[in-house]
This record gives C-alpha cells, structure tokens and sequence, in this order.
C-alpha cells in the first residue's frame, strides 16, 4: 500500500497483527531488507516495511529533505495504518531518523531500536566521498566499481566472506535504485546531516543502540557516542557484523530485539 506523506508517497508493506513494528532501512536499501524480521515477528506483531522517501516503491525525490520531516514522515506513515503508537526499529538512516522521532513525538514511539547510526554530523572526508561518488553516479549509472564501492562500504571481512547470499542482495538492491533519487536522499542524509546529540538528551522512551563490530561507516566508538547521549539508552556491539546488521545477521538482531520489547 501506499501512504501520502510531506515528502510523497511512501510505499507500505503490512503483515501480521498486533502492536506495530515500523522497519526503516539504511541508504540504498529498500523495506525488503527486513524481510528476516518480517518473517519472525509477524506472529505476533503488525510489522510495517517502509521503502524509505525516494527508494524502492515509493515516489522518487524531487528535492532535499530534512530530518524533522523524515520523522514528520513516519507519524503520517502511523496515521495511514491507524496506529496511535509503534515501536520503531531503524539501521543507519533509518536509525537516525528513530531518534529524531523519539525525541519530537515520543508520544507515537513506545520503544526504538536504533542500528549501525550516529548522532553526529558526517565529517568532512566523508562529505568529500560521498560527493564524489554521487557526481559519478549520475554520470555513469550504479555499476561495476561503484557497485563495488557501495557493497564493500556495507558489508565487513565476515560477510564478504561466508555470506555471500547477503552481498548478493545487497548488490542487486544497489544496481536497482533511481540515482537521481537516492542521490537526493544521500546529499540529505549525509553531507546535511545535522549534530543531533544535543537533541537526543530529550529522549525519553525506552531505546536500543545497536552497533556492529565490522561497521566502517560508523564505528563502534561513534555509535557509542550516540548511545551515551540517549538517557538510559542500552547498548549492544554484534560481532561479525557490519553496517547492515538486520540483513547480515538475522538471528542474532531478531534475538535482540525480541529481548529488548519483552524486558
């Protein structure tokens, strides 16, 4: 299904019943990266799979946004399903945004899981990076070295090693994105990115920050900072796990997140 949003259409995939579970993806990724979660919490809850703005099924970008409308966003998402409140499970952008929603509506948030993300703003290496690839990108389209450059930047030694399911995927996740659209999303999410650690003091619901050990797009140490900021935040590193946590190590995240809504 497809709900109207400030920032357009935003393709839904519902299943199961229950409290909800919204699953916002990373950069790239579309709600089909959940689709491990999907499969174990539809028993018990209804889990919303969002194509993030201008990925996947949803309307393309036409312009930059910004993180209060990203958050904006998802309580319009909530208010198309007919949920007053949901828990909120989010990696890397997704994770971000979670807690930019925590912290303006935590009346809509009854908990968030907020994976392979940081509060700070990108600094200026990764500014110089992302450009680049961008400008590339929407000259020659994402493949060959590009492709490779995303796929490696997502995934650690662990996975391109003994999950080649996983890098699969995520290579045909990225050979199918409008560059002109995401490249919207990218310059949003990274180069714009604001310091939200001041803001993230505010929270006040319950919140998991989950990092993974091989992350090279946000390490260990950054993530941290993001948890510190968080009161009363917990923090878990998953080993062997890199920057797509959900997809690369399903198990082990279902596991997580299971304990932390039922503790």
């Amino acid at each position: 299904m497809h709900i109207s949003t400030d920032l357009g259409r935003i393709h839904v995939q519902v299943s199961g019943s229950g409290t909800p579970i919204v699953f916002w993806s990373s950069l790239l990724m579309d709600g089909s990266m959940w689709t491990a979660q999907e499969k174990h919490f539809a028993d018990r809850y209804q889990v919303v799979l969002v194509d993030p703005p201008g990925h996947g099924q949803s309307d393309p970008l036409t312009e930059l946004f910004t993180f209060d409308e990203c958050a904006r966003c998802v309580t319009q998402i909530l208010d198309g399903i007919g949920a007053e409140r949901a828990h909120f499970v989010g990696n890397s952008w997704g994770g971000m945004i979670g807690g930019t929603l925590a912290a303006h509506y935590p009346s809509r948030v009854i908990s968030a899981v907020l994976m392979n993300c940081t509060g700070s703003p990108a600094p200026r290496a990764q500014k110089i990076e992302y450009g680049l690839l961008r400008h590339i990108s929407r000259v020659i389209g994402m493949r060959g070295p590009l492709v490779k450059s995303a796929v490696d930047a997502f995934t650690g030694p662990t996975t391109r090693c003994s999950r080649p399911e996983v890098v699969a995927r995520i290579d045909q996740a990225i050979r199918r994105i409008d560059v002109r659209s995401t490249g919207r999303a990218v310059t949003s999410v990274v180069p714009r990115r604001p310091n939200q650690l001041p803001l993230f003091k505010q929270i006040s619901v319950p919140v998991l920050v989950v990092a993974g050990a091989q992350d090279a797009t946000f390490p260990v140490a950054e993530t941290k900072a993001m948890a510190d900021a968080i009161p009363g935040a917990k923090f878990v590193v998953l080993p062997d796990t890199a920057h797509l946590a959900g997809l690369e190590n399903p198990d082990e995240v279902n596991a997580l997140i299971d304990d932390f809504l039922t503790g």
